[in-house]
């Protein structure tokens, strides 16, 4: 069936979100697949070599590898390699996403679903990104955005009134701190700073910049100062890779 970003496809993820916790695999499953069919969409992945950075415990690998495309995989936490009782694939690597361990121009296509939000320099991971991506190759970058109701993950929607205190009121609510720490493992990044570095890094072009989890028709939310944070709730951007640039400054 032909993937279409319209609002049953909305809606259906939506529902899958209320699985998480209680049905990983169901959730993970269904998120892996219409990432897969999305990415097919703007790349398409058959005969593809590609990267994951932040790949996970698999379930990125069964759904991209089932499109046809050769999958690796990088991820700095070996807990999440392992997660769920899953064990990551040969081609997953334990390395930082902001120095990746692969030569320049090695992949048709890199991508990153969710892992921003918890680097601390996220636009360092952007650039290696690029930077690995063959010339003409396409990168794929999608993150949770701060403004948008889940921006503060398990802590959400107290974030709104600030990361420390969101964690602070976690920990007295459930007796330990959150899995997502604000300036640890969780940072406040932007739809906003997310389009300024995508237009301006010279590495690569900016060819469509969208709500990942939305439907087609309100890609535009994204440009709307102030309603376009809260609203697209993860921004996805997708770029083309230079001829004869580098990806810094």
């Amino acid at each position: 069936m032909r993937w279409r970003a319209d609002l049953a496809r909305s809606w259906r993820l939506w529902r899958a979100f209320g699985l998480e916790q209680a049905d990983p695999d169901s959730f993970y499953g269904e998120l892996a697949a219409d990432s897969a069919a999305q990415v097919d969409h703007l790349h398409p992945l058959e005969g593809t070599v590609m990267l994951d950075v932040g790949g996970g415990p698999g379930y990125f690998c069964d759904a991209f590898a089932a499109r046809g495309a050769t999958y690796f995989a990088v991820d700095a936490d070996a807990g999440e390699m392992h997660l769920h009782g899953r064990t990551p694939g040969s081609r997953t690597v334990q390395a930082s996403g902001t120095a990746l361990p692969f030569a320049a121009g090695s992949f048709d296509l890199t991508y990153s679903s969710n892992v921003a939000e918890h680097v601390a320099q996220p636009w360092r991971m952007g650039e290696e990104m690029i930077r690995v991506t063959r010339p003409g190759g396409t990168i794929v970058l999608s993150y949770t955005a701060w403004w948008g109701p889940w921006g503060g993950h398990e802590t959400s929607p107290w974030h709104y009134l600030g990361g420390k205190r969101a964690a602070q009121r976690y920990r007295r609510s459930h007796g330990h701190a959150p899995k997502n720490e604000f300036g640890r493992s969780l940072f406040n990044v932007s739809v906003g700073a997310g389009l300024t570095w995508a237009r301006s890094v010279p590495g690569a072009e900016l060819v469509a910049a969208f709500p990942r989890y939305a439907p087609a028709w309100a890609s535009r939310m994204v440009q709307i100062p102030v309603v376009g944070e809260v609203l697209t709730w993860n921004l996805m951007l997708v770029m083309r890779r230079r001829h004869g640039q580098t990806a810094g400054p």
